[in-house]
């Protein structure tokens, strides 16, 4: 007796019949894409807000400023506004590198 298993091939469909699996394939290509696009979208509009909003009047009508002095200094310093907003760039940037990889996808 041979202790080696048995190996049984796959059956071959016939000619002409498409696979099955085709389909699910597809949806979770269209799937990837539409969270891809959403994921862009995201990026682009937490970006805008984080290179606008810190520049604003209505910056410091919030409770952050109203915990502390110390809080305060803080959260009026130009510095830490300009690293939010070039958080928001870097968002900018990963939103429209999202958006231009999603295009090419769609279009090849």
């Amino acid at each position: 007796m041979s202790t080696e298993p048995q190996v049984v091939p796959a059956p071959v469909p016939p000619k002409g019949a498409e696979p099955t699996s085709k389909s699910p394939r597809r949806f979770v290509k269209w799937h990837q894409r539409i969270l891809g696009f959403c994921f862009a979208i995201f990026a682009l509009e937490l970006g805008l807000f984080l290179v606008v909003f810190p520049w604003l009047n209505s910056w410091d009508l919030n409770w952050v400023p109203l915990q502390s002095p110390n809080w305060r200094a803080i959260w009026m310093n130009p510095y830490f506004r300009g690293g939010l907003s070039g958080l928001g760039m870097v968002n900018l940037y990963i939103g429209l590198a999202e958006l231009m990889r999603q295009l090419r996808s769609l279009f090849r």
